[in-house]
């Protein structure tokens, strides 16, 4: 019997996934087809996941507290420190960005529909600052903010797939295009860039290690089934073809509130709308919360401030400040941050981890070694893995 703790921390991890990246794998595997993206998005749930227990590991050997910056530092020295910050700053910066602005697309419709009309920039700003509030709060606030979200959101996702399912057309499903898989890779991976929150976590759970590999594993598990049934169900009903198909949302500064409209268009039913721009209301808002978490923890740590008080508004400033200025100034960026955040969760959370991973275990022997069979072994594997990808963002990106 699991108790709550467990599911609490197992549904953090499952908001920071199931966010942002869950809306926009339909319009970023559209091309690849829906057999092409379920066997990409298991590679890459099996990889992330080993990235995060590694994190996880490493993390473990440290004193509670002790984030990215930290583990750099003890296991790579002053260079690893730097290249810690340089990524990880471009990581969650890059993923708030993108969730700041794929919110703030849905906050703004929604705010229209009750015919408020104020410019996108404040509506950006007033979509930042009321949810930081609960970030400045700390995790347990998250925590149970994010319960209550989650059952929110997983209730209408399934009312979502029961009511959408009719409308599938199989035939749709025969369509797709392999070598298209390479462009929307680092997507998939930013689907599953949750090991950032694992520090806080590890925090959170006092060290508590069998229910920290419960936490991981069935946190990032049930993501992966919603995302094979959300691909399913989408690329079932909505036409990859045409001005408003799923390939033509690709290149669009509103791909939030297109694929409603496309939906709407294609299945004709406002009951359907409605709770599709709650449910990704709701996405939006869990992935901004992880992330964000992960973020204002990783400044405070990186920095040695305190998390209450002065010192602590000045680390939500920090946290806050730079991706609501980037998306002030580019609004549209949705898709394209979510695509540069994969290369940053490809070297953050799998290049890194294994480097660290090794170096630790040759530093002190094999305590800690969590849940990755294999030993060093699986190490090589992972590291060549991560080299691939970042190849692969390289030559397609």
């Amino acid at each position: 019997m699991l108790n709550s703790k467990i599911v609490g921390g197992a549904l953090l991890i499952i908001g920071t996934s199931i966010g942002g990246g869950m809306l926009a794998l339909p319009v970023a595997t559209a091309a690849a087809g829906i057999t092409n993206s379920i066997l990409f998005l298991f590679a890459c749930w099996l990889v992330m996941t080993a990235g995060a227990l590694l994190i996880l590991e490493v993390n473990l050997r440290l004193p509670a507290g002790s984030n990215m910056v930290s583990m750099a530092r003890e296991t790579l020295g002053l260079p690893g420190q730097i290249i810690a910050w340089i990524s990880y700053l471009f990581l969650l910066y890059t993923l708030l960005a993108a969730y700041i602005s794929g919110g703030n697309d849905v906050f703004s419709g929604l705010l229209q529909s009750l015919h408020i009309h104020i410019s996108t920039s404040w509506s950006a700003f007033l979509y930042t600052f009321l949810f930081s509030l609960i970030v400045y709060s700390g995790i347990r606030a998250v925590d149970y903010v994010n319960r209550g979200l989650m059952f929110g959101k997983l209730g209408v996702y399934v009312l979502l797939v029961v009511i959408i399912s009719p409308h599938i057309h199989p035939v749709s499903w025969k369509e797709g295009y392999m070598p298209a898989i390479t462009g929307s890779l680092m997507i998939l991976i930013t689907s599953f860039g949750f090991a950032s929150i694992v520090p806080s976590l590890r925090e959170y759970f006092q060290d508590d290690i069998p229910s920290l590999r419960k936490v991981i594993i069935y946190g990032s598990f049930i993501p992966l089934v919603c995302y094979i049934i959300w691909e399913a169900v989408i690329m079932g009903v909505v036409a990859r073809e045409g001005d408003s198909g799923l390939i033509a949302l690709m290149s669009s500064e509103h791909a939030n509130t297109g694929l409603i409209e496309t939906l709407n268009g294609s299945v004709h039913s406002n009951l359907i709308t409605g709770f599709f721009s709650f449910f990704t209301s709701i996405c939006m808002i869990t992935a901004f919360l992880g992330v964000s978490l992960g973020l204002f923890d990783f400044l405070a740590d990186g920095l040695k401030l305190k998390k209450g008080g002065v010192q602590g508004k000045l680390t939500l400033a920090l946290t806050f400040a730079p991706p609501l200025i980037v998306v002030l100034i580019k609004p549209g960026i949705y898709l394209k941050a979510l695509s540069y955040a994969g290369v940053c969760c490809v070297f953050l959370l799998l290049l890194l981890p294994v480097v660290m991973a090794w170096k630790g275990r040759r530093m002190a022997g094999s305590n800690h070694q969590v849940f990755i069979p294999g030993g060093n072994l699986s190490l090589g594997i992972i590291g060549i893995i991560s080299i691939s990808l970042l190849w692969v963002a390289w030559v397609y990106g």
